[in-house]
């Protein structure tokens, strides 16, 4: 509960332990309170820990928001990179992994949908943003392109190009993420599934019936 005293599993809790729980408290104050107004002190009272501990494991707000927002990078990442690489399964098959990373419950939530938009939206913050998470995008891109140049060579497909659906389909990503987070009775993470799987439809028709 947001404020409340810390337990004593809290007290006695591991220093792993301890940086996730300021992490995930962070993201919480985030999705409340935007970047500007999430502070230290509210990070403490959503994790119900001390000010001195949050001081003792971060040395500053900034480097608390650096750290969460490399935390997701991470969990989104290895939603689909521990797929990707698999012998077993085709092109097309690891192509559906990264989409369906994209709209994971883990990842697609509008209390995490609300911190990737923070960081997007504040210019004092989107640099840390490009720095922590732009590498991860841009393997996450390439790597769509990667697959997408496979399938089109497995199959023989005509007048496609493996970049610009790569291209296109970060820019669905980013606007189905949106319409989740701002329009949420209209739009949800299985419509958002099912409508990048009828774009790749168009483009594989014989890959994603």
């Amino acid at each position: 509960m947001s404020g409340a005293a810390p337990s004593k599993l809290t007290r006695t809790a591991p220093p792993e332990t301890r940086r996730q729980q300021l992490i995930e408290a962070t993201i919480t104050s985030i999705s409340k309170h935007g970047i500007s107004g999430t502070t230290l002190t509210k990070v403490t009272q959503e994790a119900g820990l001390s000010l001195g501990l949050v001081n003792f494991h971060f040395e500053s707000k900034d480097a608390l928001l650096a750290e969460t927002l490399q935390h997701l990078a991470k969990e989104h990442r290895n939603l689909w990179t521990s797929k990707v690489w698999r012998p077993d399964i085709d092109a097309a098959a690891k192509l559906q992994t990264i989409v369906d990373a994209q709209f994971h419950p883990m990842v697609c939530n509008r209390r995490k949908l609300s911190v990737w938009f923070a960081f997007f939206g504040e210019t004092r913050h989107r640099k840390s943003y490009l720095q922590t998470s732009g590498a991860v995008d841009m393997e996450r891109q390439m790597m769509t392109a990667q697959l997408c140049s496979e399938i089109i060579a497995q199959r023989g497909y005509r007048d496609v190009s493996a970049p610009d659906i790569s291209c296109t389909l970060e820019g669905i990503f980013d606007g189905l993420w949106l319409n989740i987070l701002m329009y949420p009775r209209l739009f949800n993470r299985q419509a958002a599934r099912e409508q990048v799987r009828s774009y790749l439809a168009l483009c594989f028709p014989e890959d994603f019936p």
